[in-house]
Parts: C-alpha cells; sequence; structure tokens
C-alpha cells in the first residue's frame, strides 16, 4: 500500500469482497500481509457490485497499471478479463494477471496450482513465473443483440448453463458452495429436456440432439469437474466436449466421469480440437462462460492464442 506521494504501486489488487460467502473481506487482512511480507507493492481497490471489477480493471490500465492480482474467484477473474480487453492503452499481451483464490470453484487456479493458503499465493506471485495463456471469445445473442464475453477458462451452453444460472441466483443472495451447486445439478436435472443443434466445428456441420457443450482453455469448471479433461492453456486451440442425446439415469449413473478425467470414453460424448465453433437452434440454449450467466444462441467460439500473461504455480503445463 502508499500513500499520495508514493510512486505507483507494481501491482493493482483488485478485491470481492463478497467472494467466497464474504470472505474476500474476512480475510483481506491477512491477504494483503501475505503480500506485504512478500515485498509485493500494491494499491488495493474493493468491488461493490456486479460489473465493478470491469471498469476498476478498465481504469487501471487507462492509468499504467500493467498487473493485477484478483481477490476472488473465477467470476471475478473473468471480469478482469473483460476489463483487460476493453480498454485500447496497450496489447492485452502486456498485461499479466495473479490469483489469490478465495472463490466457491477456484477452477482456474486449480489447473495452475495456485494453492487456497495466502502465504503460498503471495509467494507464487513474488517468484512470478508467467506464460502467455490462449483466451476465447464467445458471442452470443441476448434477445435481438449479439454481445460478446471474453473467457480465460471454460465457457458452454445447454445444461451446464442452467446450473450455473441457478447456483449464480443463489450466490446473489448469499448462497453458495460446492454443496449448493451439486445439489442445483440434481435439481435441473429434473427439468432439462435435450435440445437439437447445429454445431459447425471448423466448418463441419454435426446436427445433434445435444444435453451440453463445454468449451474449454482449461480443464476445470463446477468446482473440479473435468469436463474438457485435455485442454491446454497454450496450445491456440478450443477444447469441445459434446455431451449428446443422454438419458438422465445414465448422467446420474455417470456421474463419476464428470470429475475423474474419462468423460470422453463415452460412447455419446465426443470431443474436439479447433479454432472456431458455431452454435445455432431452433429452442434457444442458454449460455455461459467461466460461470458467468450469459445470454444464448446462436453462439460462437473463437480462440485468441497466447493473448494475455499469467502468473501460475507449480505446475508444468506442456
Amino acid at each position: 500500500m502508499t500513500n499520495q506521494n508514493s510512486p505507483r504501486p507494481q501491482w493493482l489488487v483488485i478485491v470481492n469482497p463478497n467472494a467466497g460467502n464474504g470472505k474476500g473481506k474476512r480475510e483481506w487482512k491477512l491477504i494483503s500481509k501475505a503480500l506485504t511480507d512478500n515485498n509485493i507493492s500494491f494499491e488495493e481497490k474493493f468491488t461493490t457490485g456486479k460489473a465493478d471489477a470491469v471498469n476498476i480493471t478498465f481504469s487501471a490500465i487507462e492509468e499504467g497499471f500493467r498487473k493485477i492480482i484478483t481477490v476472488g474467484g473465477d467470476g471475478t477473474l473473468n471480469e478482469v478479463l473483460n476489463g483487460v480487453f476493453k480498454t485500447g492503452a496497450c496489447n492485452s499481451s502486456e498485461i499479466t494477471l495473479a490469483l489469490i483464490p478465495v472463490g466457491t470453484g477456484n477452477d482456474w487456479g486449480r489447473m495452475f496450482d495456485i494453492p487456497l493458503d495466502h502465504e503460498k499465493a503471495a509467494r507464487i506471485i513474488m517468484e512470478g513465473k508467467t506464460m502467455l495463456h490462449d483466451v476465447g471469445l464467445l458471442s452470443y445473442s441476448e434477445g435481438q443483440m449479439v454481445k460478446n464475453r471474453y473467457f480465460i477458462n471454460i465457457a458452454g451452453l445447454g445444461f451446464e448453463s442452467v446450473v450455473v444460472r441457478r447456483s449464480n441466483y443463489q450466490k446473489e443472495r448469499g448462497r453458495s458452495g460446492k454443496l449448493i451447486y451439486f445439489y442445483n445439478l440434481l435439481l435441473s436435472l429434473m427439468t432439462y429436456r435435450n435440445t437439437r443443434a447445429e454445431l459447425i466445428i471448423d466448418g463441419v456441420r454435426i446436427s445433434e440432439d445435444i444435453f451440453s457443450v463445454n468449451v474449454g482453455n482449461g480443464k476445470y469448471c463446477g468446482g473440479g469437474m473435468r469436463q474438457t479433461p485435455d485442454a491446454l492453456p497454450n496450445d491456440g486451440l478450443l477444447d469441445v466436449t459434446v455431451i449428446k442425446n443422454i438419458g438422465k439415469l445414465e448422467i446420474i449413473r455417470k456421474l463419476k466421469i464428470l470429475y475423474d478425467g474419462t468423460i470422453l470414453s463415452h460412447p455419446l460424448i465426443d470431443g474436439y480440437k479447433c479454432r472456431n465453433l458455431k452454435v445455432n437452434s431452433e429452442n434457444i440454449i442458454y449460455t455461459e462462460a467461466d460461470g458467468e450467466s450469459l445470454g444464448h444462441t446462436p453462439a460462437e467460439f473463437n480462440i485468441l492464442p497466447a493473448a494475455i500473461n499469467i502468473v501460475y504455480g507449480t505446475r508444468s503445463i506442456q
């Protein structure tokens, strides 16, 4: 932390005080101490509501910051990412993102072995191992409008989006956690219906009744599920997992494969690697990105290779 007469600190820390059921606020003093103890020069700003991190990031980059630490979960990180792409002050690859995870899922940090222990997470930032990370771009419909959302981990549509939408509704009312997510997963199965969709994967058309489509830079979503288990964050490709016309009882019976990395072994689940995916459907299918509920189909997914720098932990990404 600095006063007005001090030089600009190296890092801006964006804190979501509501992340992890208020963990961001409750543990900020401990996090601040961990950063200071690791000689990390920083200025902090707290979010006050939805999309606030987008605007804070935009303003910070316009003011000259190039290094940003997110104290929050995957949703806050997604907002920071979208703030980066909102500005034209510099190329996105000039920005470095780091994370102190305090969310409920923390799926992106899990891939890079970023620990929940604040001291250890701060030490990773101090050590400063960085890599260029691909970024996904989802174009989706909202009524008659077409909107864009950047994502760093996993986006998708179908069943997962319904679960995310329900979970986010409860999160806004102060109820979140892995058990809540799992409860919503089972509850959504009761009413969800598979939908006919046309998928155009790098120009190749496929028509299927689909349960869900996940599009990943990362491997984990939903608090540890591995729906795109072979995804790499720096290969310039999107990993696409299509769960086809699978029955509800089969989903419940095979729930284990959503978590153990064997999802692509199921005969009704296909995996692809591509640079572009278009999804059209007669009945609308809702979309999400990094756990943020968005609009619906028609939708398009693209990849921006090596688009942003990130700080990672001990895991080697090949």
